[in-house]
């Protein structure tokens, strides 16, 4: 009788192993899912920011005219001031 139960136990032990084998097989089919999931989601975003960033560097690939059109600028606003200051004196002599 003792044969009996032992083979028995033997049994339900395999067949409890079987079970969180079984479990364990889904549980990592589960994550390696989910994991694959994450990592496209990963790599839109990344395409999303590659295409920011060159849209970025495409936008800014005429910075060297940034510096002559402020010296422009400079050369604008001196002639403004030499006319005002012009301007100052011819009406100091026209009012006197």
């Amino acid at each position: 009788m003792q044969i009996l139960s032992l083979a028995s136990t033997q049994e339900s032990l395999w067949w409890v192993t079987l079970g969180l084998a079984l479990i364990v097989l889904l549980a990592v089919a589960a994550f390696l899912t989910l994991l694959v999931s994450l990592v496209r989601t990963i790599e839109k975003r990344v395409d999303a920011i590659r295409a920011t960033l060159d849209q970025a560097s495409a936008n800014t690939s005429d910075t060297a005219l940034i510096a002559k059109t402020g010296d422009c600028v400079d050369a604008v606003l001196a002639e403004g001031l030499e006319h005002h200051l012009f301007l100052g004196r011819v009406l100091e002599k026209v009012r006197s």
